[in-house]
């Protein structure tokens, strides 16, 4: 689609998807990851429990990623990854705040200067101060293995994750039941979105490194379908999209899908549709919107959920 200045849509909308590259973005990734949890780890501590670990999360926001508001003190307190000064800052309501550089460092250096700039602000806080969901859990003050930062490919994670968001935040908009917000979960290093049938779920029988088998049975307590975003691994090497639901009906990987580059991975138990695939797509917004809508209605039909009571269509406000 051309406009008559000479501007195509589809090509604009293409380059606003970066490139990633697995290979180039994972040593970053592998470190930052680690940054997160301990950043996450500090929420976890000071926010009251929420169902389904959604106080543990962060967020996307426009220059990286928010713990947003924690409660502290009688105020309050943000943490926020800046992946374009490349900075961590600390703001309290107190007008107070300290900042801390992004560069290659170890995960020990960035967890000793963190500490020391929490309590330069007064801010106490203990946490669990070894790694989740990932083998082997290297405790943060030990680390020094972790300590790769390219500001470039993050910076390129950054775009590409804000670009996920959006699409995120209008596919949650289009269901009334129980759903997640989209947020980024520190564990997996994913940014995710989850719909809720409303019914209970059989106790999950847990299995995630590190991580206790009732967080997961609390997390999955009740039938969902998920979808979010990844930065691949060694044994998957690609950035990805990926929809699964829980329980998993027998028939739901045989159920179609879109777009056609889209597959069921049996090993996993879900759909999976490369991050490249989308962006060089005609339309890389539509394409990972089919992707979500037609991957919910494969979990949806084949778990028998209530869509009539579920669902909602809001265009007609819209147009208004």
């Amino acid at each position: 689609m051309v406009n008559e200045n000479g501007f195509n849509k589809y090509t604009a909308m293409k380059q606003n998807w970066p490139h990633l590259s697995y290979p180039r973005l994972k040593d970053t990734i592998a470190t930052v990851q680690l940054w997160t949890q301990i950043v996450g780890k500090i929420r976890l501590k000071k926010m009251p429990w929420l169902n389904h670990s959604w106080h543990v999360t962060l967020y996307v926001s426009p220059r990286g990623l928010t713990t947003q508001s924690i409660p502290y003190g009688g105020g309050s307190f943000q943490i926020d990854f800046d992946f374009i000064a490349h900075q961590l800052l600390i703001t309290c309501s107190s007008g107070e705040h300290q900042t801390m550089d992004l560069y290659p460092r170890t995960v020990a250096g960035f967890y000793k200067e963190l500490f020391e700039k929490l309590a330069l602000l007064n801010i106490e806080a203990v946490i669990y101060a070894k790694p989740n969901e990932i083998d082997p859990a290297i405790p943060f003050a030990e680390d020094v293995i972790h300590s790769a930062y390219d500001k470039t490919q993050m910076g390129l994670f950054h775009q590409a994750l804000l670009n996920s968001n959006t699409i995120f935040t209008q596919f949650r908009a289009r269901f009334t039941g129980k759903c997640s917000p989209v947020h980024f979960f520190w564990g997996a290093f994913d940014l995710a979105v989850t719909r809720f049938s409303g019914r209970r779920a059989p106790v999950h029988p847990g299995g995630a490194p590190n991580m206790p088998d009732r967080v997961m049975q609390e997390a999955y307590s009740h039938e969902v379908s998920s979808c979010g975003f990844w930065p691949g691994s060694d044994q998957f090497p690609h950035p990805a999209f990926y929809a699964y639901c829980y329980p998993t009906p027998a028939t739901f990987g045989e159920q179609p899908v879109k777009p056609a580059e889209a597959f069921y991975s049996t090993e996993m138990g879900e759909f999976f549709l490369k991050y490249e695939d989308v962006r060089n797509a005609a339309d890389p917004e539509k394409t990972l919107m089919d992707f979500l809508e037609t991957t919910y209605v494969a979990a949806a039909n084949t778990g028998n959920w209530d869509r009539g009571r579920l669902e909602c269509d809001f265009s007609w406000l819209e147009s208004k």
